[in-house]
């Protein structure tokens, strides 16, 4: 299902990915258009994460591309990939637990001005000025995600559904073309997983942002996404709107262990 390169804004070329003589990969091509909530589903081992953490630079690939546009991005490091306009999300939340949910947000702005010497002596307000809008595009997203109201609280404080609500955050404080998120509703209740879904369509309408997301609670998640691949052994076998992935015989087959 590959479609006008103008219109997608990150895809993967015949990935082969090792480790041992286990193939974990073989041969994955997928594409995520602009504007779009993608997602991946599969039995465990399917090779979900493996894929995602090529694209972000964690692993590198024995074959294939990984492009961002019409940019080839295959083998950069994470921070590079990032700078590239692609954040992530993880299954487990990782905040830096004694800063507060704001300082949380500050940390991974892209564009930090002030951090140089020179800068730091010679140019205070325009710093200082960075700052203060830095301080306010947080404050937006923390409204936007409904955590604005515990700006001032430590990070390790919150529960598991805020935790999740604030790697959202703080991806969004890179200004990301591309949020790669691993089982962003994974533990949390059926009503704030639904929140935090409804948070990402708004995030994909409102502000152009796609979304590449591995995830396991279909039922949940389906309903809000415009396009399933689905793996098995480390290949795609099937690429369908979300109505209609499930009844596919591989996928059955798949879950089933047939």
């Amino acid at each position: 299902m590959m479609g006008n390169n103008n219109n997608i804004v990150l895809r993967t070329e015949n990935i082969v990915k090792r480790f041992g003589g286990i193939k974990a990969l073989q041969g994955v091509s997928i594409e995520v258009p602009k504007e779009s909530i993608v997602m991946l589903i599969g039995p465990n081992g399917s090779g979900k994460t493996t894929l995602v953490n090529i694209i972000s630079g964690f692993y590198k690939p024995d074959k294939g591309k990984v492009y961002i546009y019409d940019k080839d991005i295959t083998g950069f490091s994470p921070h590079n990939i990032f700078k590239m306009g692609i954040s992530r999300t993880f299954q487990i939340p990782l905040p830096f637990r004694k800063l507060t949910v704001l300082e949380n947000l500050l940390v991974v702005a892209r564009k930090v001005k002030g951090e140089g010497i020179i800068e730091s002596l010679f140019k205070r307000s325009e710093w200082i000025k960075n700052e203060e809008m830095l301080v306010n595009k947080a404050m937006e997203i923390l409204e936007i995600i409904n955590l604005d109201h515990l700006w001032d609280k430590e990070a390790g404080k919150l529960s598991g559904g805020q935790m999740k609500l604030l790697e959202i955050g703080r991806a969004l404080m890179s200004d990301p073309e591309v949020i790669l998120m691993d089982e962003p509703v994974a533990g949390v209740n059926p009503r704030l997983a639904n929140e935090i879904m409804e948070h990402v369509l708004a995030l994909r309408d409102e502000y152009s942002i796609s979304f590449l997301i591995i995830e396991h609670r279909l039922d949940i998640v389906l309903k809000y996404v415009d396009l399933v691949y689905a793996m098995h052994n480390g290949r795609i076998i099937a690429c369908d709107l979300p109505e209609r992935i499930v009844n596919h015989p591989a996928v059955a087959a798949a879950y089933l262990g047939g």
